[in-house]
């Protein structure tokens, strides 16, 4: 814990000094409890973000490969991810990807901060893309309430493909809780997309994104479908 407040204040002091970030909406994160934090997706720096602006500790998943990189560059990331609370997980791995909703619904119950984005990946053209039911099965798994949060100019801190970071100004909008029900397994198919539609929704409120009824995919899914 100690390495963790340390390290997100280090984090934060650069991003409101030299980034010169701006968070409005903190009041309504609730204080205790289980949180579900839903955002849309920029840049690889956004969970980073995210844990070191809120105001609670954010758990998140992230690839498993930033930190399987051999040598130093790896062993640093592992280290950084593990002061921040970044889990890997190996998406390549259908089984270890489905592990992914029950390390998320864990933390849940231990009554903890979890972050999730519904889009699965970054986007690369700016747009909101369909948001994946994962995000509702955990809202109604635990009734936990969902923290919409919407960012905006993420995407123009780093450039994909690319180690340089700039220092761009950004915006992060957090928006009321969302409650849900909490129904359990018995919950339909219909009812998580209801759920997961209208996070999306709010999400699309706070970051003015132009929408895609459908969903988006990373370069290397692609890759592999090709």
């Amino acid at each position: 814990m100690l390495l963790y407040k340390s390290t997100q204040k280090a984090i934060t002091g650069i991003l409101r000094t030299v980034f010169r970030a701006r968070v409005t909406g903190l009041e309504n994160f609730p204080a205790n409890g289980p949180v579900i934090v839903a955002s849309n997706h920029l840049s690889f720096l956004d969970s980073i973000i995210i844990s070191a602006m809120m105001p609670r500790r954010v758990a998140f998943l992230a690839k498993a490969e930033y930190v399987n990189t051999p040598g130093p560059r790896g062993k640093m990331m592992k280290a950084f991810f593990e002061a921040v609370d970044i889990i890997p997980v190996n998406r390549s791995d259908r089984s270890e990807s489905l592990k992914a909703l029950d390390i998320a619904l864990e933390k849940l119950q231990e009554g903890k901060v979890f972050g999730i984005y519904p889009e699965g990946t970054r986007s690369r053209d700016g747009y909101l893309y369909r948001g994946k039911i994962g995000v509702a099965w955990l809202a109604h798994m635990t009734g936990a309430p969902v923290v919409p949060v919407g960012l905006i100019g993420t995407d123009r801190l780093q450039k994909p493909g690319s180690n340089m970071i700039y220092p761009r100004r950004f915006t992060i909008r957090v928006g009321k809780p969302l409650y849900f029900e909490k129904i359990g397994k018995t919950m339909t198919g219909k009812q998580r997309r209801v759920t997961t539609d209208t996070i999306m929704d709010e999400i699309a409120q706070l970051s003015g994104q132009a929408r895609k009824n459908e969903y988006n995919v990373s370069p290397s899914a692609a890759r592999d479908a090709g």
